[in-house]
């Protein structure tokens, strides 16, 4: 039954996304705000470039320890090494490519078009699903 289920039925589809040249602790707040771990990060083209997640944050936190100050930009510190996933995917392909992954969530594309964000959390929605 879980092979059946694809990515775009459990993934975020109303994304809330960042630019390369936010500040970073505005990014923080917003991703605190919207109760989410990771935002998308699109260029001036709306393009995707990178990730901006709480792993990224904690450079942040670092950086302005070490640094005594709370400046920069998402540009700085977001991931820029994407694993993204199609939306028509199973899940079971998606919960192997998680197992095999530290990354906490995904970008998801559908024709070449950035569409959602899936999560491990949305595996676990799709697995009590079934029941």
């Amino acid at each position: 039954m879980l092979a059946k289920i694809t990515v775009s039925d459990y993934m975020a589809k109303h994304l809330f996304t960042v630019k390369e040249d936010t500040d970073v602790i505005e990014a923080i707040t917003k991703l605190l705000d919207h109760k989410i771990t990771c935002a998308p990060v699109l260029n001036d083209q709306g393009k995707l470039v990178g990730m901006f997640s709480e792993k990224d944050c904690m450079k942040v936190v670092l950086e302005t320890a070490y640094n005594q100050g709370q400046s920069g930009k998402v540009g700085e510190f977001m991931t820029r090494e994407l694993i993204t996933v199609d939306a028509d995917s199973s899940v079971l392909d998606l919960a192997q490519k998680f197992r095999e992954t530290p990354l906490r969530s995904f970008p998801v594309y559908k024709q070449g078009e950035l569409v959602g964000v899936v999560s491990r959390t949305d595996v676990l929605k799709a697995l009590i699903s079934i029941k």
